[in-house]
């Protein structure tokens, strides 16, 4: 598969944009290659400026739920930019968005747009440490939670190693009230419970991990942080930029029956353009300003070409089949991937819920962050370059959980099946 094109594009970028991206991972650098710069999208697919299809599997990080250029989205996002591109002040739009998810997410009450993930996860805190006057912050090794400074951490081994930033320019004292625990790690938890009682304002965990590759929680984690919030007078956030109304409406919490007291939520409630949200009980959310004293404010939060596309996509996706559908095809992969896996005598792990999924090439059951690290990295290198250069778009990262949307249709699975079985075999060579 020919690049030419994307090679120049991106020998030019690096000379304009710090290592030729505007988000690190699109580099390739994590599998030893280089970016396709990418022209347009219809569907389950995308093309790159050489005029190279691709089967793709990240859909905009998840975000891209009904496939891409949806033609009734599109429509939708059209008639509203028709209008205006932005007016800083409140529109009829955002309350209609608003009252779509609330009625998808019971534990909300009142929800609060913002413009990106990373700006729903650090309002949320803000607001938790708020609401109980308490300081330390709860967060699960390979949780990624955005880019805001409290939140780039790693732990050392024992719970009195101080916590380290995990880049520079983040100075020590941001971090300091953070508390990393592994995830899927209970009693670990309930420890920093008991070393640090009556100081801690929430736990924030991904539910369903994606930010390091897919990771379930084990049956009674999520229940456990539950009822250790709930006695320790802590909040708990549930972190669904990737699993809201990926997993099911109403995202992981409603999968789980579990009832966070605070939830941030993504890209997908606007169909893959720039809108986030935090929502929870109304008690806290009243804490917000203007009715309380945590402050919060965004120009382009409630964007009206955000929430139209929203208010679009979220119509589409709530009809019954949706997530039966996204369920099945999503199986069907992974139970493909497996198949090929077992012909070709390659040791992989792989599992999914909803539209996300992921893979690892160990020996065992993955379930942490730290089980992660022992994946395979050599052999996901060899398989994404495989894929990749028969026409299926993966993400490039070990670390990455993958997406399908209702766009992908069965044509589409066989064929990356037939592509994973061809590549797995010779890898095996």
């Amino acid at each position: 598969m020919k690049r030419v094109v994307s090679k120049e594009m991106y020998r030019v970028a690096q000379n304009l944009i710090p290592g030729g991206v505007n988000s690190p991972v699109r580099t390739f650098r994590a599998v030893d290659d280089f970016p396709a710069f990418i022209e347009r999208g219809k569907g389950s697919c995308i093309w790159d400026v050489d005029g190279n299809k691709y089967i793709d599997y990240i859909m905009s990080w998840g975000a891209v739920v009904l496939g891409h250029a949806h033609d009734e989205v599109v429509d939708s996002v059209c008639e509203a930019a028709r209008k205006g591109f932005g007016f800083g002040t409140a529109t009829q739009g955002e309350s209609v968005l608003a009252e779509r998810i609330l009625s998808a997410f019971p534990a909300m009450d009142l929800l609060r747009f913002v413009s990106s993930g990373t700006e729903a996860c650090m309002t949320a805190i803000r607001l938790a440490r708020g609401y109980t006057k308490r300081d330390k912050l709860i967060k699960f090794t390979g949780n990624y939670h955005g880019h805001s400074d409290s939140l780039l951490v790693a732990a050392g081994s024992g719970l009195a190693t101080l916590s380290i930033p995990s880049s520079t320019g983040v100075p020590q004292s941001f971090i300091e009230n953070t508390l990393v625990a592994p995830f899927n790690n209970l009693n670990y938890v309930k420890e920093l419970f008991q070393q640090h009682k009556g100081q801690i304002a929430a736990i924030i965990v991904e539910p369903f991990v994606g930010n390091a590759g897919f990771i379930r929680p084990n049956k009674g984690f999520l229940e456990g942080l539950r009822e250790l919030c709930t006695d320790h007078g802590a909040l708990l956030i549930f972190d669904e930029v990737m699993t809201g109304f990926r997993l099911c409406w109403g995202g992981a919490q409603t999968l789980l029956n579990i009832a966070p007291d605070l939830t941030t939520l993504g890209k997908v409630i606007g169909g893959g353009l720039p809108i986030a949200a935090l929502g929870g009980k109304g008690e806290i959310m009243s804490h917000l300003a203007p009715l309380g004293s945590v402050y919060q404010a965004g120009t382009l939060s409630g964007n009206p070409i955000a929430v139209a596309s929203g208010i679009k996509t979220l119509e589409i996706l709530g009809k019954e089949d949706s997530y039966a559908k996204l369920s099945q095809i999503t199986q069907k992969l992974l139970n493909g991937i497996l198949e090929a896996a077992s012909q070709n005598g390659i040791k992989v792990q792989a599992d999914g819920e909803g539209g996300m999924f992921g893979i690892f090439f160990a020996q065992e059951h993955v379930e942490s962050f730290e089980d992660a690290k022992r994946s395979d990295l050599e052999m996901f290198k060899a398989f994404f370059k495989g894929v990749f250069n028969r026409g299926v778009y993966w993400a490039p990262s070990l670390f990455e959980a993958g997406f399908l949307s209702l766009a992908h249709s069965d044509a589409d699975i066989v064929k990356t099946v037939q592509v994973i079985h061809d590549v797995f075999r010779e890898m095996k060579q």
